[in-house]
């Protein structure tokens, strides 16, 4: 099965070099995302509620351009440096995800740093069947 690339054009152009999005089949790796402002290319100011906010948003305006939908989403790993400051993230993640919905499956790991000092990444992966 060969492996397909795909970038949407609302998302920060990478800084790196890596794919924003790879499909494998019906899967779809998203790369970990940070709270990038895709006009600045700055990091979202205000803490880890505002980056996590800026990162969901991020991803849920990509998702048309990959053909995906969010209730696709098969899980979700996010990453802090802060993670004494869960409870906030959490808050965040509950929101785009209510009650009466099913949420993804979630990891959640405390780091000692992320890139460009950012205080949250999250990387996603979906199905979609074929």
């Amino acid at each position: 099965m060969p492996l397909q690339a795909h970038y949407a054009k609302t998302l920060p152009k990478p800084r790196f070099r890596y794919t924003p999005c790879i499909q494998a089949g019906p899967y779809y790796q998203l790369a970990g995302m940070i709270a990038l402002d895709a006009e600045s290319g700055q990091l979202e100011s205000g803490g880890v509620a505002a980056e996590t906010d800026k990162i969901m948003r991020n991803m849920l305006g990509a998702l048309p351009e990959y053909g995906l939908a969010l209730d696709q989403l098969v899980i979700a790993r996010i990453f802090t440096t802060r993670f004494d400051q869960f409870a906030e993230i959490n808050r965040v993640w509950e929101g785009y995800f209510p009650e009466g919905a099913t949420p993804p499956a979630r990891t959640a790991v405390g780091v000692v740093a992320l890139p460009l000092n950012a205080t949250v990444e999250i990387e996603f992966c979906f199905y979609r069947e074929a």
